[in-house]
């Protein structure tokens, strides 16, 4: 029969193990295809009797994720389908009285998504409702086609929606809508610091938990919309939604790639804008001057989010893992790294708008190693995620809610230690999922035996953070900034990346 609960569309029918009940691709928007696709998301339909929720639902529409991985590195289990807005629940028991909630928003550089790559049961255990996400990315999360164009940041409304379900939902599953805290990496990361700033999210999480990615990663408008025009020209339709919905998923998902194709052959700021040509990512989130009223980071620095606690960081080598595993690192010469941008793209210190001159120097004296190849990976995570996530906590530091700041150091041993502490390596501590292996994200990365002991430490200090708002060391301020190095051991630091402060200052 399994366990079921009712929710305000309908009654939904989980399963039970070990202590555990899952609920898996329960929609929490209608299915965004017909008239709804690339439009705002909107309510679930009721049905009568009982929905199945047990097993996981399709996820949006988007590039290939998860292949082509001998390393066992990415871990989607879900297959791409129309009813894609949906999420996924565990709990320790349905009906129980106010438990913390934790609401995951994945990773994927805004191309991909799959709430269902990551296992909750643990969180479960520990007495915390954990919900997963899908939302849209890419051109369906992202499309923008200029001024007077009103279904911009889909990928971001979705989340306000996921969350509005959750706020409306998650008291029959045992959760107390009061105590929700959003966490993500990556792309998840800095979708929560634009949640952090948005007026639309306001009031739907009481805390915030941001792994590598914070407030700073969005795309000025005119940039956005060239983006969207060529799109349209590459369809052979107009630069309209409409027309545009009506092209193929397939044909649509063709014409993103060629987009991404012509981002790296092309590496022209001037048709592309700076934030694109250094990210990568022609599609995500736009200043709109609606979902997002103007660049996250400022507006948090005004006091956007000021009620939210915020736990936030980085890993230790955080972008090491883009040339290591794209299998460059070893090509990227001196000349790469001092030429013009033009010619060399996100592979030129300029695209990072940076002075070789200046900088080099600190690179090459004080991070993984002193190649070309190491001081990119190190210029690139502070690029990236190191510089936005002091940013951010500076900016909420004074803030009523509480910031707390880590760095995730332990180091992965495959590749002969080459990948350092990667990006997304701490997933496996956070979920306390070491034991699944590759049946997780970046379970591939583990190596033979890692150290559970850190695993306890950092899962245990998400759950006190949802739970209480404080993880287990001192509040990072402008004083001091504290931040926990989380290895074997741990130990708390103090201003770690004063040099980098220093070196962005003007640019990041």
């Amino acid at each position: 029969m399994g366990t079921i609960v009712r929710t305000v569309s309908g009654d939904v029918r989980g399963t039970a193990s070990d202590g555990v009940y899952r609920f898996l691709g329960v929609p929490y928007a209608a299915p965004p295809v017909g008239a709804r696709r690339l439009r705002p998301p909107q309510p679930v339909e009721h049905w009568a009797g009982v929905r199945d929720a047990t097993a996981l639902g399709p996820q949006p529409p988007q590039l290939k994720f998860g292949t082509d991985d001998p390393l066992g590195l990415l871990f989607d289990p879900a297959v791409v389908g129309d009813d894609c807005l949906n999420l996924n629940i565990w709990t320790p028991e349905p009906g129980a009285a106010d438990l913390p909630v934790m609401a995951l928003s994945p990773g994927g550089a805004f191309r991909y998504n799959s709430g269902g790559s990551y296992d909750g049961s643990r969180f479960a255990r520990d007495g915390v409702v954990l919900v997963s996400l899908n939302w849209r990315t890419g051109a369906d999360g992202f499309l923008y086609l200029g001024a007077g164009d009103d279904a911009a940041n889909l990928g971001l409304l979705d989340q306000v929606a996921a969350l509005t379900w959750v706020r409306d939902n998650i008291r029959a599953f045992g959760g107390d809508p009061d105590r929700v805290t959003v966490f993500g990496e990556s792309a998840g990361a800095m979708s929560i610091g634009d949640l952090l700033s948005m007026p639309w999210a306001e009031g739907l999480f009481r805390r915030a938990a941001l792994e590598s990615g914070a407030a700073h990663h969005v795309v000025a408008a005119d940039d956005a919309a060239r983006i969207g025009a060529r799109l349209a020209e590459l369809l052979g339709v107009p630069a309209s939604r409409a027309a545009i919905a009506e092209v193929p998923v397939e044909r649509f998902l063709q014409a993103q790639g060629q987009i991404d194709a012509e981002l790296a052959a092309s590496p022209d700021p001037a048709r592309w804008g700076v934030e694109v040509l250094a990210s990568m990512m022609p599609f995500h989130p736009v200043v709109d001057g609606d979902v997002v009223p103007a660049p996250p980071i400022e507006r948090i620095a005004s006091g956007a989010g000021a009620q939210v606690d915020v736990l936030l960081g980085t890993n230790a080598d955080d972008w090491r893992y883009s040339p290591v595993l794209g299998g460059f690192i070893d090509q990227i010469t001196e000349e790469n790294l001092t030429g013009p941008l033009e010619t060399y793209g996100w592979w030129s210190i300029a695209a990072y708008g940076l002075d070789p001159g200046e900088v080099l120097p600190h690179y090459r004296a004080n991070r993984f190693g002193p190649t070309p190849g190491d001081v990119l990976g190190a210029v690139m995570t502070d690029w990236w995620v190191r510089v936005p996530a002091l940013r951010l906590a500076d900016a909420h530091a004074s803030a009523p809610g509480g910031t707390y700041m880590y760095e995730f150091a332990w180091p992965s041993p495959i590749l002969d230690g080459r990948l350092g502490s990667c990006h997304a390596l701490e997933l496996p501590f956070v979920f306390d999922t070491l034991d699944l292996g590759r049946g997780q994200m970046m379970g591939g990365a583990l190596g033979v035996d890692p150290p559970q002991q850190l695993a306890d430490t950092m899962h245990r200090a998400w759950v006190d953070f949802a739970a209480e708002g404080e993880p287990g060391w001192p509040c990072y301020d402008p004083g001091r900034r504290a931040v926990m190095r989380l290895d074997v051991p741990s130990s708390v630091v103090e201003d770690p990346y004063a040099a980098e402060r220093a070196l962005w200052a003007g640019v990041r």
